[in-house]
């Protein structure tokens, strides 16, 4: 089963996808949990590119090549073998992001962004997403707070960027609920967390 993890800056992902990932581990699931871009040598190298802060000149199409490279290397390299292996891939971040970020953010359009990951990935959708929904002014209220956290190119964006991500994933999960799961990412990590493992475990149900 091929997972994906998505929202908005700021959402508590990691957070929550590390005690998910520890509980299907003790239920005997094998995981890989990986990310976006990034999970491969090249990959991560095309992150370091994407996510510089000081690549301020940097054209949205440009943008949303270099993601979608980076998103083909990782699934040949890390997410196929697995899937065959019969694990589980948990992946922060996948074409939703690119659909929100690039598509409706960046105002390329998410048919065309459709079609450059449609070539990238050939046709490679997840199984289930997970939508960690968090309205912009908390998810950068939190990113503030965390002096841990990496600081990126995409957080320096203005608010109204940040909204347009927001309405787009929303819209994404509306148009294909039978994939999403949307998860209230406002409240307590453990309540995040607890959502999100009872969404993945009523999927593998199925």
């Amino acid at each position: 089963m091929f997972i994906t993890i998505e929202g908005p800056e700021g959402s508590g992902k990691t957070t929550a996808t590390n005690r998910v990932v520890q509980e299907l581990e003790k239920l005997g699931y094998q995981i890989v949990r990986t990310r976006e871009p990034g999970g491969t040598p090249i990959s991560e190298q095309i992150r370091n590119v994407i996510l510089d802060k000081e690549n301020t000149m940097m054209d949205p199409r440009t943008e949303a090549l270099l993601y979608a490279a980076a998103r083909r290397q990782h699934l040949v390299e890390k997410v196929w073998p697995a899937t065959r292996e019969g694990k589980i891939v948990i992946c922060d971040r996948y074409i939703d992001s690119s659909l929100a970020y690039q598509g409706g953010a960046r105002g390329l359009g998410i048919d065309n962004i459709i079609d450059i990951n449609m070539f990238a990935t050939e046709d490679t959708w997840p199984d289930l997403t997970l939508l960690f929904d968090i309205e912009p002014e908390l998810g950068l209220e939190r990113i503030a707070k965390n002096k841990e956290r990496e600081v990126n190119r995409l957080d320096l964006e203005k608010l109204e960027f940040h909204k347009k991500v927001r309405e787009t994933f929303l819209l994404l999960a509306k148009k294909q609920p039978e994939r999403f799961a949307i998860i209230d990412a406002s409240k307590s990590p453990d309540e995040v967390a607890s959502l999100a493992l009872e969404a993945i475990k009523n999927r593998l149900c199925k």
